[in-house]
């Protein structure tokens, strides 16, 4: 059974993120599953810290925008959702490659959503795992 109330593809997702730091560091809309989005962002001189690992920041925008993409979705039509918290812990780093994020709802309230995003590197190895809560917003007037 679906999760989602409003249209989603790859590419309405891509296409929302035109001209946003989404498209500035990479991040690519792979799948949409029933209950699921995947999406991945390159490891290169964009995304990379000065150890020339992954920039946590970096996973955190991939999880963030992972999460709050299946909260605005599973929202009801009208309805908008914004970030209340997140976490990520930073597990394995990544020098190459693409690490990829899978998000899927813990949580799916009238109120408040919560969306766990796991991210794993080329070789399948988690390297973050996050948490994000978001706000359900009913329609003003």
């Amino acid at each position: 059974m679906s999760v989602w109330k409003k249209p989603i593809s790859t590419e309405i997702l891509a296409a929302m993120h035109v001209d946003t730091a989404v498209q500035h560091l990479g991040i690519e809309f792979l799948e949409v599953g029933d209950d699921f989005i995947r999406a991945r962002v390159p490891v290169n001189t964009r995304t990379r810290q000065p150890y020339g690992l992954l920039h946590g920041g970096v996973s955190v925008v991939l999880a963030e925008t992972l999460g709050s993409c299946g909260a605005a979705c599973a929202c009801p039509e009208g309805y908008r959702a914004v970030g209340l918290d997140i976490n990520a812990n930073h597990l394995k780093g990544a020098t190459s490659g693409w690490v990829t994020g899978l998000t899927r709802p813990v949580h799916i309230g009238r109120t408040t959503q919560v969306w766990q995003i796991d991210l794993t590197n080329d070789a399948g190895e988690l390297t973050c795992v996050s948490r994000i809560t978001m706000a359900v917003l009913a329609p003003k007037g």
